[in-house]
């Protein structure tokens, strides 16, 4: 691709708003510069509206935007996370590698809409529908997410899974998981799979890491191996999602499931704690002394009644927090943002939870929005992240005339982008220096959606 230059009126530089910015993309998809309160050159491409860097949605199984809304009714006794992760597990077994590329572009098709232009990608869907390894290449599935994901032009971190058991009693898989399976020697061979097929020129959209499904679905040994591993890249992990999951790890090992990981591995910066919704001002302690992160997904784990994260503990102990959509019932970086807070403000009866203007922060939105983006850049595997030479080029054109947006004067744009609602923010957006979006429009979205309801008609039954 040729250098191209962009500038806006006002941009988001060094965790805050500039004025008059420009911004030249290199031939690989990456910001070769970026200046503030400077003229716009010739040529130059000027922005319909403020410029936002990309946000990374940390954790996602793509799958379950097929499910999503298919478990809000409720015929009798009680309904909880695990009442729900069956009726979830009944739509994993049926879904084909077809359909996962079919639910998947939709998918990163919303999420681009809603703010994102990377995801972390947390597959575990691996096996084919009798339970078996797909032969010749075991990351069928996971190759139709790669696809999905270039078809439409988002960023994507794959995450092969660790899935070996069914709890911390159980010795293997129940048959609802069978397409789950997978241990460690399998999650290396996938990654180097992956890894080969994506080099190149696709490696500027597609990276690979690893994720362990739990404490209570990985082995010890299978932890420890990916450990010591020092090519895994960003290692993710679900972990104290449910207060039975905690009950249940302290009466097999002893220990919280936090304190299990903190006094048994050597936690380090590629290390990712999805959710750490139960988490002890101990085990907050010991995660930010290791330089490890948590995701937190605040629509799913209120759809799942999970709980409340702790956010003060995490903010005030200064570990990497970034955001998630998890299970898809929402796809937006706002209403993510909005309800990370608002769980916090109705829990203390207090406002603007997430402010620090002792630290020279005073907008929640601003400041949550910075944190979000350090921490996402780091749970996908960047070294480099936002409006700065070096990092993928990658943003967001706000657009001003959305209804929740109109006439706020610029300075408070990003705190009415977050809690002023509904809106369509976006107007275009950008990834690795090409336009995915613009006025709202992808040319590829009526062909996506068309086989993603061909999909949802094949899984679901027709109206």
């Amino acid at each position: 691709m040729a250098e191209t230059t962009l500038w806006a009126a006002r941009a988001w530089v060094e965790g805050a708003w500039q004025d008059r910015v420009v911004l030249r993309i290199d031939t690989r998809g990456c910001w070769a510069e970026v200046r503030v309160h400077a003229d716009p050159p010739p040529g130059a491409t000027v922005l319909d509206g403020p410029a936002l860097p990309g946000m990374v949605n940390a954790h996602s199984h793509a799958f379950q935007r097929a499910f999503a809304g298919m478990a809000e009714q409720r015929a009798a006794g009680q309904d909880d996370f695990w009442s729900w992760r069956d009726r979830m597990y009944a739509v994993a077994l049926r879904v084909t590698p077809e359909q996962q590329q079919a639910i998947a572009a939709q998918l990163y098709a919303e999420l681009l809409r809603g703010g994102y232009t990377h995801v972390c990608e947390f597959h575990y869907l691996h096996n084919a529908l009798d339970g078996a390894h797909y032969a010749p290449a075991i990351t069928r599935m996971a190759d139709a997410l790669a696809d999905a994901a270039l078809e439409v032009g988002m960023g994507l971190t794959l995450l092969p899974t660790v899935y070996e058991r069914a709890g911390f009693t159980s010795t293997g898989l129940r048959e609802d998981q069978r397409r789950f399976r997978a241990d460690a020697q399998t999650v290396a061979a996938m990654r180097r799979q992956l890894r080969q097929r994506h080099a190149g020129t696709a490696g500027a959209l597609v990276r690979v890491g690893a994720a362990l499904h739990s404490l209570r679905a990985a082995t010890p040994e299978a932890v420890a191996q990916l450990a010591a591993d020092g090519d895994a890249g960003p290692l993710h992990i679900h972990v104290a999602e449910q207060v039975s999951e905690v009950d249940d790890c302290r009466a097999a090992t002893g220990q919280r499931p936090i304190e299990w990981l903190a006094s048994t591995v050597a936690l380090d910066g590629r290390w990712q704690l999805v959710h750490a919704t139960h988490a002890t001002p101990g085990e907050i302690a010991a995660v930010a002394r290791s330089g490890a992160g948590v995701v937190i997904c605040p629509t799913t784990e209120a759809n799942l009644g999970d709980g409340l994260v702790d956010l003060p503990g995490w903010l005030t102990a200064g570990v990497s927090i970034a955001l998630g959509s998890d299970s898809h019932v929402c796809r937006s970086v706002a209403e993510e943002l909005r309800l990370l807070e608002y769980g916090q403000r109705l829990a203390q009866r207090v406002r603007c939870v997430g402010a620090a203007p002792d630290s020279g922060e005073p907008s929640t939105a601003a400041r949550l929005f910075n944190l979000a983006l350090r921490g996402g850049a780091a749970a996908a595997g960047f070294a480099q992240w936002g409006l700065e030479p070096g990092a993928r080029a990658d943003l967001l054109v706000i657009d001003t005339g959305a209804h929740a947006l109109l006439g706020v004067p610029p300075a408070h744009v990003l705190d009415a982008l977050v809690f002023s609602s509904p809106a369509r923010p976006f107007r275009d957006v950008m990834v690795a220096g090409k336009w995915a979006t613009r006025a709202h429009r992808s040319a590829r979205a009526t062909g996506v959606a068309a086989r993603f309801t061909a999909a949802m008609h094949e899984l679901h039954g027709r109206a």
